[in-house]
């Protein structure tokens, strides 16, 4: 039996549902994971990057409240939410899924 995603801190509905578009179904699969990787899949995912939820879900998964991270911590956290993006620039159009993506760089559609 898996635990759905909204059990962990900081973490509700809204949240569970876009984790879900990503491919992560469970509490248990988010924390086995990591913050890292399931951001990671959350941006492949097409989902917005937002760094306040980035640093919401770090906080959860340590059992704090979100508004906990602060100072030297946050800008740590910054830097890794930074780098995740910036792994993942280039790997796809802006606005695209990653369907159309994959359609375009077979020539199948044009590049917009």
């Amino acid at each position: 039996m898996s635990t759905p995603v909204s059990s962990i801190p900081n973490l509700g509905p809204a949240t569970e549902a876009y984790f879900a578009k990503a491919g992560i179904h469970s509490a248990e699969a988010l924390r086995e994971m990591g913050a890292d990787e399931a951001y990671r899949r959350w941006l492949t995912a097409g989902l917005p990057p937002h760094f306040i939820g980035y640093y919401a879900l770090v906080m959860g998964l340590q059992g704090r409240p979100w508004n906990d991270c602060q100072g030297d911590e946050k800008k740590a956290l910054r830097l890794r939410f930074d780098a995740i993006k910036a792994s993942l620039a280039g790997s796809k159009e802006k606005g695209r899924s990653d369907l159309e993506t994959a359609l375009q760089f077979f020539g199948v559609i044009e590049k917009r």
